[in-house]
């Protein structure tokens, strides 16, 4: 009797087979376990544990996927940096070579110097580990122009190709200011705000893509200057705000394709936004008086760090 008062207890409830094994009762000889039900118990679980595997080595492939040497990180990062600067060193020859023959007239090729060597240094960064080794290592690259501009700018060391292709009227001390400030803002970006940070991808792009296409296009179709600064024009400055911020939103998703940030459209908004402060402040006299390499990636960072 008591067995069968037990049995008929468990044989109110409807899914007797859906207790933890551990928690039917003792009787359970007198009703089989369901075979069926343990076995696609255990292809869930292994399904989704396949599932879970497969996410995990996509997403470490994705964020690996431009580093060469995964098993000798250090080997890796030399190997970047050596690559990094051959790619930006060709990028300046090329230019070098432009102004040397004239293929294009001096202000022309200097903003176009201007426009790609920081554009072209961010594509090299998914080469680099994470971490501050592979900031260091990727901010040598535009170090060593530090030091360039230093020895060019003060007459220590000539080199004729890189003040005609950089300076506006072929006087070596001009590297002093415009160009030294460029690769400062650009090394500045790199070893701060590496890779992951929205706030380096902001001020590299203003900088480079956004006041180089704007003195571009401000020199052609700048007939309309604005009001609180005639050198400047309506034309430079929406064309600045517009480089900036397509350039700002092309690394973003470039970026989020290694897994170095996650894509948005809040974080498009913002780019926007500090793209269309750092264009204001280029178009005021205090950037000619100073030096919009100076004040547009100055402009980016307080803006870029409030804001994002």
């Amino acid at each position: 009797m008591a067995v069968g008062a037990h049995v008929n207890a468990f044989s109110a409830l409807k899914y007797p087979y859906d207790l933890p094994i551990l928690s039917r009762p003792l009787t359970l000889n007198l009703y089989p376990p369901s075979i069926n039900f343990s076995c696609e118990l255990i292809k869930i679980r292994a399904k989704s544990n396949k599932k879970s595997i497969k996410l995990r080595r996509s997403k470490q492939t994705t964020v690996r996927a431009a580093i060469m040497l995964p098993e000798n990180a250090v080997m890796s990062d030399i190997c970047a940096t050596l690559i990094s600067g051959a790619v930006a060193g060709a990028t300046l020859a090329l230019w070098e070579v432009t102004a040397k023959y004239g293929v294009f007239d001096s202000k022309l090729n200097r903003k176009l110097v201007h426009t790609s060597i920081g554009i072209v240094f961010m594509l090299c960064w998914p080469l680099f580990s994470s971490g501050y080794r592979g900031a260091l290592l990727a901010s040598l690259i535009p170090g060593v122009n530090i030091i360039r501009m230093l020895l060019i700018g003060s007459g220590i060391y000539k080199d004729e190709a890189t003040v005609k292709s950089m300076s506006r009227y072929g006087d070596y001390r001009e590297l002093l200011k415009g160009p030294l400030y460029y690769v400062l803002s650009i090394t500045f970006a790199c070893i701060v705000f590496w890779r992951t940070s929205p706030i380096g991808i902001a001020a590299i792009s203003n900088l480079c893509a956004g006041d180089g296409l704007a003195d571009i296009v401000g020199r052609r179709l700048g007939k309309h200057k604005l009001p609180y600064n005639k050198t400047k024009s309506y034309a430079g400055t929406i064309s600045m705000a517009t480089a900036g911020f397509v350039a700002s939103v092309a690394y973003m998703h470039y970026f989020s394709l290694f897994g170095f940030m996650q894509q948005s459209w809040d974080l498009v908004l913002r780019f926007l936004f500090v793209s269309i402060i750092s264009s204001l402040v280029e178009s005021l006299p205090i950037s000619t008086q100073l030096d919009d390499n100076l004040t547009v990636p100055l402009a980016s960072f307080l803006v870029g760090g409030l804001v994002f």
